[in-house]
């Protein structure tokens, strides 16, 4: 049965679809079966992996507004093991659309359920909002990844998500647990970023995964070509953070699709 995880921040720019799309990449590349679930409007994910956004079968936004059909949606990557559900502008829609719907919370849970048994883990790349697509992934996931950016105002508006996920754990996803912050864009040469590190870490403590994800030129290329950092270039820092990133997450066993 999949592990499913989130990776949210209602902040943009954080690095939330970069980890989204490498994360996956590299645990697929230790031969397990990933599901990348792109639910956000942009499309950074679906386009991050070398796919088409309007999707041969169709998007996210279909199966959401459906009920159903998930499975008819997975599209494979050039990466063995990591299958996409593509997203596009459409899914700008959806939150309009599903307000009036019964259970709207829990139309992404549902769908989640037809393909579980199939993957070890199922990534969901949130919008940068705290809006009903994201509350969706967060009533699916057994837990969340939150990138924080090593930069002035990373801490700004982390209270608000951090609420949020008690309030989903509450009413809707008693099962939802934090699986870690992940500091991003950090520059080894840079104080702020050492004193924003050192700040997250004594307010947070072991919630912060040890790997800190650092700014990567060819990590930053990657996405215009389509292609995980690993694939494009797998002896660059970024590309050997994320694979560190999956590393100490399967080692810790806290993605355990077994």
């Amino acid at each position: 049965m999949a592990r499913v995880i989130c990776i949210a921040n209602q902040k943009g720019g954080v690095g939330k679809t970069t980890t989204a799309v490498n994360l996956s990449a590299s645990i697929a590349a230790a031969e397990k079966k990933v599901l990348l679930i792109d639910i956000d409007p942009q499309g950074n994910s679906t386009s991050g992996v070398g796919l088409n956004k309007e999707g041969s079968n169709g998007t996210i936004y279909h199966a959401l507004l459906r009920g159903s059909g998930l499975k008819e949606m997975i599209q494979k990557t050039p990466l063995a093991h990591l299958d996409v559900v593509v997203s596009n502008t459409d899914l700008i829609g959806a939150e309009v659309e599903l307000i009036q719907e019964k259970d709207r919370e829990k139309k992404l849970d549902e769908l989640i359920k037809e393909v579980e048994a199939e993957y070890d883990y199922i990534f969901i790349d949130c919008p940068p909002s705290l809006g009903l697509l994201t509350i969706n992934s967060l009533t699916a996931a057994h837990s969340v990844i939150i990138p924080l950016q090593c930069e002035y105002y990373a801490l700004e508006g982390l209270g608000q998500l951090l609420k949020t996920i008690r309030l989903i754990k509450q009413s809707l996803n008693p099962k939802l647990e934090i699986e870690g912050i992940l500091l991003t864009m950090f520059d080894g040469r840079n104080n702020l970023s050492h004193q924003v590190a050192n700040e997250v870490r004594k307010h947070f403590k072991d919630k912060v995964f040890s790997t800190v994800i650092p700014r990567n030129i060819r990590l930053s290329e990657a996405p215009s070509h389509g292609k995980p950092a690993l694939l494009y270039d797998i002896h660059s820092k970024g590309a050997e953070s994320y694979l560190n990133l999956a590393r100490e997450i399967m080692k810790d066993g806290k993605i355990d699709g077994n």
